[in-house]
């Protein structure tokens, strides 16, 4: 990208906002951190989760198969951090907590989506895939 905000995709120009992009393929851009967290399955699930509305942490645990109560709270901590989630304590007994995807974790989830159709509609084909290759080195 140029400093006059705009970029070339595909040898078309493409005008984009004034700040200049991360580098994904640099070792020290900031960017590969936050492809870590989105392409965390547990971060992923519950970007989803809430893109329905807004959850207790009681009913993410229960969603999602398989995820620690203390998976739970690290990863919602972290997607709060990157300005993912919001959350919102009620002063009950107990403390109640709710979690919402803010405008920029509803941005992200439509991207994720479309990763999930993917996966779950070609999980056969990856399998068969998966089989031809252990036949073929005996694993």
């Amino acid at each position: 990208m140029t400093q006059d905000g705009t970029s070339t995709i595909f040898g078309i120009p493409q005008v984009t906002s004034a700040v200049l992009r991360g580098d994904a393929y640099a070792a020290d851009c900031p960017t590969r951190r936050l492809l870590d967290r989105i392409g965390d399955k547990w971060s992923v699930l519950i970007l989803l989760l809430l893109g329905d509305g807004e959850l207790r942490f009681g009913q993410l645990k229960q969603r999602i198969g398989g995820i620690s109560q203390k998976m739970l709270s690290q990863t919602l901590r972290a997607l709060e951090r990157d300005g993912l989630v919001t959350r919102h304590a009620e002063a009950t007994v107990p403390v109640t907590v709710r979690y919402r995807a803010t405008p920029l974790g509803s941005d992200l989830r439509a991207a994720l989506r479309l990763m999930i159709d993917w996966a779950e509609t070609r999980m056969p084909e990856v399998q068969a895939a998966q089989r031809r290759y252990d036949a073929r080195v005996g694993g």
